[in-house]
């Protein structure tokens, strides 16, 4: 495969905010810095991290694998699982 072809993967970041404890680690570790804190409350009263920039996620699943609370997930979007079978 020619080095031209070479598309970034991105993912969709979904996020619970009901189980979010507010913590930032999503925020602090994310490599492209896609989340930033919400300004908004949850039902728990914590400020639960919300996509700036959804362009920016490589669907790297660290923000997934960092959350104590399993409040976010990460899935790879839809354009790009349809050019793999292709």
């Amino acid at each position: 495969m020619p080095f031209g072809k070479v598309k970034n993967i991105t993912g969709v970041v979904t996020i619970n905010t009901a189980w979010c404890k507010g913590c930032g680690f999503c925020v602090a570790f994310c490599p492209t810095k896609a989340l930033e804190m919400s300004a908004a409350f949850n039902a728990k009263g914590y400020h639960p991290p919300y996509v700036k920039s959804p362009e920016d996620c490589r669907n790297c699943d660290f923000c997934q694998s960092i959350c104590p609370e399993f409040a976010i997930y990460v899935t790879r979007r839809p354009e790009h699982m349809e050019n793999e079978h292709a």
